[in-house]
């Protein structure tokens, strides 16, 4: 089982747009029971449903799924085996989280594409659809590399 964590902010846009677009992904290839995707914010919005504006934008590309804010915890960290953050904020935020340990598992969710970058919070940009691009280029690179990483188990998870 390999199991991601998108973090952002309140948890409420960005990283669970990265959670419901990698869960589709990872079903339309049929490797979805390989994955725990999860999703979680450095100041969560405990509680609160996907922010209306990111549900109409992803269902506007077929993605569908739930989802409730839940914070970051230090465990969360230490039991995924790849923390994917949306932004350089982030990125600090889980390292003071984690007491900078486990670096080995935290990345930028973009720099798994070929134009690593911080993902613009839509909250205050309000652009949804761009947020949108660049969570899915993130998630199709990240995936492109994990199936290479883990390609004999996921072929036998296939098989199976």
């Amino acid at each position: 089982m390999i199991n991601v964590c998108f973090v952002c902010l309140g948890n409420i846009c960005r990283s669970p747009m990265g959670e419901l677009i990698l869960k589709k992904m990872t079903k339309e290839r049929g490797i979805d029971l390989s994955f725990n995707i999860t999703s979680r914010g450095t100041e969560a919005e405990e509680g609160c449903s996907v922010y209306r504006k990111a549900k109409q934008t992803l269902e506007k590309h077929g993605v569908e799924g739930d989802h409730v804010a839940r914070q970051l915890t230090r465990a969360d960290i230490i039991n995924n085996d790849y923390v994917l953050v949306m932004d350089s904020s982030n990125l600090l935020d889980v390292i003071r989280i984690s007491g900078g340990a486990f670096s080995d598992k935290v990345y930028k969710l973009t720099s798994f594409t070929n134009r690593p970058r911080d993902i613009s919070d839509p909250w205050y940009t309000g652009n949804f659809d761009r947020a949108y691009e660049d969570i899915y280029d993130g998630c199709e690179r990240f995936l492109d590399f994990i199936t290479a990483e883990y390609s004999t188990s996921l072929d036998y998870d296939k098989r199976h």
